[in-house]
């Protein structure tokens, strides 16, 4: 575990973050700032109801953030079968509810062929790509019409770790750019059923991995100070 006695974060640092369920990846930046009072960036962003690595720099090691953001990614997590949602995962209220039965196995092992390899995707329009200098996912709240166009991005391994009806359980590891949740939105697509992101775990960037990683609750106690009966 990195602390005060041992890291100069001022000067810079990289610190292995597991970031919390609801947190978003600027409430752990913000909240590092605040206990180590060092500039801080962080490399890719995980959404609010992703758990996972989120790698901090703090200092100088800040240059090296889009070295990090651009290195091979890896997520484990759980589709939903049987519905879609308009944000493809569980931030909206599931709709287009459809029939499973008849999905096996196999069927389910099948259906991921067609997303390995260098493939086209559509990002969601509820992401933080901008628009006329503005995020996206803000526009698509307000019901105004959103382009997105679609992006290379290679997907090297896909697969269907564990099936527990209408969840399945997959491993994911993919160029930096690929959006799960619309994988999964395309991947239900495929199956003919629909299927929305219900959890998401990013376990490695790169040569970094989640088992290195610390929670905020442990980051934070070994970096603050305690207070003495004098302060």
């Amino acid at each position: 575990m990195q602390t005060n006695e041992n890291v100069n974060y001022l000067e810079g640092a990289v610190i292995l973050i597991d970031k919390p369920l609801t947190w978003t990846s600027f409430d752990v930046v913000r909240k590092i700032r605040n206990v180590t009072k060092a500039k801080i960036g962080h490399a890719g962003t995980l959404d609010p109801l992703a758990t996972g690595l989120l790698i901090c720099c703090t200092g100088k090691m800040t240059k090296k953030i889009n070295e990090y953001q651009a290195q091979e990614k890896e997520y484990t997590g759980t589709f939903t079968l049987g519905a879609t949602t308009p944000t493809f995962d569980k931030e909206s209220e599931p709709e287009n509810f459809k029939e499973i039965t008849g999905i096996d196995e196999a069927a389910l092992l099948a259906a991921t062929a067609p997303f390995t390899g260098e493939i086209m995707q559509l990002p969601p329009i509820h992401s933080a790509i901008k628009q006329n200098g503005k995020p996206i996912y803000l526009l698509a709240r307000k019901g105004v019409d959103v382009k997105v166009e679609p992006r290379r991005i290679t997907i090297t391994e896909f697969e269907i770790t564990k099936t527990e009806l209408p969840v399945v359980h997959f491993r994911v590891v993919c160029s930096t750019g690929t959006y799960i949740r619309s994988l999964a939105n395309d991947y239900g697509a495929a199956l003919g059923c629909g299927a929305y992101l219900s959890s998401l775990c990013r376990t490695r960037i790169g040569s970094f991995k989640l088992e290195d990683a610390t929670s905020m609750e442990d980051f934070i106690a070994a970096n603050t100070v305690p207070k003495t009966d004098n302060q």
